[in-house]
Parts: structure tokens; sequence; C-alpha cells
């Protein structure tokens, strides 16, 4: 049997203009019980699905989305397919009236025989410009982009993001899943480069768990942490941390903002990541393990002292990086890599 996951750490009583580096700022998940609760659109979905998507569709202006449609055998889980070099589902663009219709004609029906219906990541002031007007948190400077996810019963595997996430939940509930990024190991992560949706995914069906496939899975789960919310409340998720979510009613509406705390100069790490497979990885074992003590001090345990030997005015990359710093460097790398 399988370990049961802690709660997740919980406040209440905040409103979205009472959000501070506290929260926003923490290394540790946080729940916020109904931070949300007075926006339109939790109301509308208090009422009912039907309100809700009536809410949604007064901000509707013609905007397509990219959605992804999978059969009822799926059951909500976006996957691959058996041979694992596709998917178990069409990603489709198409208008999100369309969608929206869609999720209205299988509501009610049994769970075996609703197709799944996911409209993931979709910028809010593109397809519903207004929305925003009426719905929103204030996160001071941070320069949050606003997102939508509209769909049924569906799963998405566990993944991690890059930036910092705030998540609303505003129709229907969710069951969120978290483990800290030192599971890594512990949850059998699939291809880096074949993925449902641009993240790597863990492999392992939550609920159908296969523990000898999988058994360290058992391992993450001592570390697992998890919460259900209902419209209003919101959940804080920081930077690299795991998250598997399951939507548990017909109608599911989440809205999310993330940002990132590095400058916007900054490359992606995955691409760092990439270059060091590609470069790194399968060198010999002695020359692999000198590079990761070089990767340890320039990179990993690097401080003031690193290069201090080294005069300010001739430090170069090892100074701090700036946008004209960053700039040269990817120049030097793109003229090597084209060589």
């Amino acid at each position: 049997m399988l370990p049961t996951p802690k709660p997740i750490r919980e406040i209440s009583g905040l409103t979205p203009r009472d959000l501070g580096p506290g929260i926003l700022e923490s290394t540790e998940p946080v729940v916020l019980r109904g931070l949300a609760a007075g926006w339109p659109m939790v109301q509308a979905a208090r009422q009912s699905a039907g309100a809700a998507d009536a809410y949604l569709r007064r901000f509707y202006r013609d905007a397509t989305v990219n959605a992804m449609l999978g059969p009822p055998e799926i059951e909500g889980r976006f996957f691959y397919n058996e041979a694992m070099d596709g998917f178990n589902f069409a990603p489709v663009r198409v208008r999100l009236d369309k969608v929206l219709a869609e999720l209205e004609r299988y509501r009610g029906a049994a769970p075996h025989q609703q197709p799944a219906i996911y409209v993931g990541s979709t910028t809010i002031d593109t397809c519903l410009p207004g929305f925003h007007d009426e719905n929103r948190v204030e996160l001071g400077e941070r320069d949050a982009l606003g997102s939508i996810w509209i769909g049924n019963r569906t799963r998405i595997a566990a993944h991690y993001d890059l930036p910092d996430n705030l998540a609303c939940v505003v129709a229907g509930r969710r069951r969120f899943t978290l483990f800290p990024p030192s599971q890594v190991e512990n949850l059998y992560v699939g291809p880096l480069d074949l993925t449902p949706a641009g993240q790597a995914i863990s492999l392992v069906d939550f609920l159908k768990p296969d523990l000898e496939r999988f058994p360290r899975f058992a391992t993450a789960m001592e570390h697992a942490l998890v919460v259900e919310m209902e419209p209003g409340d919101a959940l804080f998720i920081p930077s690299m941390w795991w998250h598997h979510i399951q939507a548990l009613e017909d109608f599911n509406v989440l809205v999310n903002y993330w940002w990132r705390q590095s400058p916007d100069y900054m490359d992606t790490p995955m691409n760092a990541m990439m270059h060091a497979l590609m470069s790194v990885r399968d060198l010999p074992p002695e020359q692999r393990k000198a590079w990761a003590g070089l990767f340890r001090h320039y990179v990993f345990e690097a401080d003031e002292q690193t290069a201090a030997h080294i005069p300010p005015h001739a430090r170069r990359a090892l100074a701090p990086m700036d946008a004209d710093s960053v700039r040269s460097i990817r120049a030097q790398l793109l003229k090597r890599m084209n060589r």
C-alpha cells in the first residue's frame, strides 16, 4: 500500500490584494483558501456549470485555441501511445466556443462515455479579452502571464514548470498532488524531447500505479503533498515542484499566473541540460567526474569568491551576468555550434 500524502499548508482569509513576498517567493507550496472567492467567474461557477459557461462566453471574440481531444478509453489521462512514439490524444486548433459546446454536450454523461476534452495554457487576454478586468490578483511588479485551462474530467501527468505558479480554481474541483524537486529519480520521468505538452512527465499512472515497474514511486509518495480545491481556492506552486492535476467534475476551469524570478535575458536551464546531454553525459567516467567538479565550482557552488582572484574588468563570463554579457555568450555559442 502506498503512503498517504500529507496536506499542503493552508492560509485562509486573504484577498487578491493581500499577496506578498512571504507567499509569492515561498520555496514551499501554499494553499490559499477562498483567495478568488469574490471573482464574478467563481460566483457564477458556484451557481452551476451552465452559469460558468455563460460567463466565459461573455468575453469570447472568435478566438481559436489549442485543444487536446482523446477518446473515452483514455479515461481523461493525456499520455503516450503504447509504443511511446506518439500520444493517445489528438491536438487540434479549434474555436473556443466549439470546445465549450462539446463540453456542454457531454455534461452529465457517465465518465466512461465522455471523451477527454482539454484546453491548456491559453493566454487570457488573447482569447477572453476583458476577463481580467473583472477577475484579477495583485502580483506587484511581477511580469506574470495569465492563462486559462478548460476541460472535463482530465488528468495531467506529474511535471514541473520553471516559473513560479499561482493556480486559481474558478470552476469545478481539482486535486493537486505535489512533490519536491528532489523526488525526480522516484517519479520515473519520460523523454525530455518528446512530451505531450512541452514538459517532461512522470510515466506513473497515479490512479493505477504499477509498483512492479515503478517501485521507487512508493518513496516519492512518502514526500507527496495533496490538496483538493474548490472554486475560489488558489495554490502557489514554487518553481520546479512536480505537480499532478486531476479535474474532478464535468466542467472545470483554472486560471493561473506564471512568472520567473530571474531576468528576462536569462536562457532557460533546459537548453543547458540538453546541451550537457549532448556534450558531457557520454564522456568517459573520469572526464565526466572532472566536468562535474567544474560545474559545481563555476555554477552550482559559485559565490563571490569564485573569481575573486581575477581583476574585475577581466572576469568576462565569470562576472555577474547582464543582458550584454548574455548576448555575447550566446553569440559565441552559436558560432561554435554552427562550425
